[in-house]
């Protein structure tokens, strides 16, 4: 594997991080997961600019948009795959311990693995840990993920692949690394960016093709939903066949099966999104 650090492509074992540096010291970094198929990266600039808003709202200078783009290509060019998960991620670099920013500047690293394709179901488990939708955070792609790590830790240890928060006000918000859609009457809905979720490149592209609304959720929305789906970066569109105890009938149902299709077929159609 080939990665790209600060500016040139590093065999792995001699791409090297300060050990002091804000991402690894204080989760002070932000990210991208981008999925690639064939060597080619799936709605690229909409990752970008969502990089650059995140870093924007950690205070973080806004990323060198052509340089990442360049480490993108280099390192999917260096590193051929079938399916892969491109990995951007973009720190506060060397900086003194504690929470204060040093003054060398940010580290940019990009890097590519191989990925299976997801199955297209899926169970998950609902948490009582709750996602802060007025948090400084909220919204923001960071690196600051060990509340998601203990999260999906304990889906797995219950048999499933993601585990959903509510909000402080109970009510539905997202996945550890996903968002959520549910029907309900025969109609589409997902969380509103104002339960605290964060705003998915997948989560959009599948709310403006099927035509979903966004509507305020209670947390317990899901013990009745006809249909559940996840979307993310690499689950595309994922019909999920069990909540917690709850199986659900006939998955994927009529409006998930249609949204699985639609965001196949377009996506392929224009991987630029």
């Amino acid at each position: 594997m080939r990665i790209w650090l600060d500016g040139s492509l590093r065999d792995l074992g001699d791409a090297r991080v300060s050990v002091l540096d804000h991402g690894v010291t204080a989760g002070d970094g932000v990210f991208e997961t981008i999925k690639t198929t064939d060597g080619v990266p799936f709605a690229l600039t909409r990752h970008l600019t969502r990089l650059a808003r995140s870093a924007h709202g950690l205070g973080l200078p806004e990323p060198d948009a052509d340089e990442v783009r360049r480490a993108c290509a280099a390192v999917i060019e260096a590193n051929p795959m079938p399916l892969g998960r491109l990995r951007i991620t973009y720190t506060g670099g060397p900086s003194p311990l504690g929470s204060d920013r040093g003054e060398d500047g940010p580290t940019l690293v990009v890097a590519l693995g191989e990925t299976p394709r997801r199955p297209d179901t899926t169970a998950v488990v609902t948490v009582d840990w709750t996602r802060n939708e007025r948090g400084v955070l909220t919204g923001l792609k960071t690196t600051s993920y060990a509340e998601n790590v203990v999260a999906l830790a304990h889906a797995r240890k219950h048999g499933a692949t993601e585990a959903v928060f509510g909000n402080t006000a109970s009510r539905l918000c997202e996945g550890t690394g996903s968002n959520i859609f549910v029907v309900l009457d025969g109609e589409l809905h997902t969380p509103p960016l104002a339960s605290g979720c964060l705003p998915g490149i997948t989560r959009a592209l599948v709310a403006e093709w099927s035509g979903a609304r966004e509507t305020d959720l209670p947390l317990d929305v899901l013990d009745r939903a006809e249909e559940i789906f996840l979307t993310s970066s690499l689950r595309d569109v994922q019909a999920v066949r069990r909540v917690d105890g709850r199986e659900l009938p006939g998955v994927p149902g009529p409006v998930t099966a249609k949204a699985m299709r639609v965001f196949a077929e377009r996506s392929t159609a224009d991987p630029e999104a």
